[in-house]
């Protein structure tokens, strides 16, 4: 049964790229608008409201930056809070 709940808590998450040089850029734009890849090709995974996970990948955005990973809370398509 924990398993089965590890598993569940698991498969609800998203995983987006965000295109931003670091952490620390990203916690600058809140209250913005989230710049971001969709990665999955099975459908859209951003929210306008709710919690995302993502990371930045320089070797795939080509964006110059720290390798970073993160959780955005969404409102009404902001960024309200970055962990």
């Amino acid at each position: 049964m924990r398993i089965q709940l590890a598993v569940n808590k698991i498969g609800n998450n998203k995983m987006l790229i965000f295109n931003y040089r670091s952490k620390l850029d990203l916690l600058k734009s809140i209250g913005n608008y989230l710049d971001y890849t969709e990665t999955s090709m099975f459908g859209l995974e951003y929210e306008s409201n709710g919690e995302l996970l993502g990371c930045n990948r320089p070797t795939i955005t080509g964006i110059r930056g720290r390798e970073f990973f993160a959780k955005v809370v969404m409102e009404n398509d902001r960024i309200k809070y970055v962990k």
